[in-house]
């Protein structure tokens, strides 16, 4: 098997991303125009579904942060993700990455914020957390600019989910997110109008909208790198 230049390999076992090499990547594939619910409708019009297009005003936003923790398993990275309790008043029983909105606390650091909050949620001690970057901003239709944050986390760590918040913690592997073939484009009503977002779905799990969205742009970022 030949080996490439950013990424390693076992033996018999398949390319691996390693935590510097995602990390190139993230910086390399960073673009500041961001993405948005409603620029994939636009795009979609106009014949592209790939970024492109500048995120709306960002004036009346609320900034928020998630993490998007991909955690280093013996058969390669996964990525982490929660399922919100159903009792919640915003997106509730959806699955998401811990995360939440900029606090006063934060001192205006998307990074603390998105540590903060993945603290707060599932209990996972922000030291044992290597930060590689970011991800493109993404605005949601309910008014948030959302930073990714992208981090590596090396077992074995603890987790405590809050209760309230979290119904489930669950790893989706990092190969069936790059794979775009798992990446599905639909479409939904909304106040009278058919919008489209997109979704994977994992062992009867739908992941779907601005998580969905962003782990598009993950896989944006780090296929084809080879």
């Amino acid at each position: 098997m030949e080996q490439r230049d950013i990424l390693s390999t076992g033996e018999a076992g398949p390319f691996r991303l390693t935590g510097d090499v995602i990390a190139r990547c993230l910086a390399l594939g960073f673009d500041a125009r961001g993405r948005s619910d409603m620029a994939l409708e636009a795009m979609i019009d106009g014949g592209a579904i790939r970024p492109g297009e500048a995120v709306d005003d960002e004036a009346e936003l609320t900034a928020a942060a998630v993490l998007v923790p991909l955690v280093e398993r013996p058969g390669g990275l996964s990525v982490m993700l929660t399922k919100r309790t159903a009792h919640l008043a915003h997106h509730p029983g959806q699955i998401s990455f811990p995360g939440g909105r900029l606090e006063e606390v934060d001192n205006g650091d998307l990074i603390a914020c998105a540590l903060r909050e993945t603290a707060e949620e599932v209990g996972l001690d922000p030291a044992l957390i290597r930060v590689l970057g970011r991800l493109d901003d993404y605005v949601t239709g309910t008014g948030f600019i959302v930073t990714p944050v992208v981090g590596l986390i090396r077992p074995p760590f603890q987790l405590s989910p809050d209760s309230f918040e979290v119904a489930e913690v669950f790893e989706v592997p990092l190969d069936f997110v790059l794979d775009q073939a798992n990446h599905s484009l639909e479409r939904r009503e909304v106040r009278g109008r058919q919008r489209p977002f997109w979704a994977l779905t994992w062992n009867d799990r739908l992941i779907w909208g601005a998580t969905a969205g962003i782990l598009v742009n993950l896989s944006d970022v780090l296929a084809d790198r080879g």
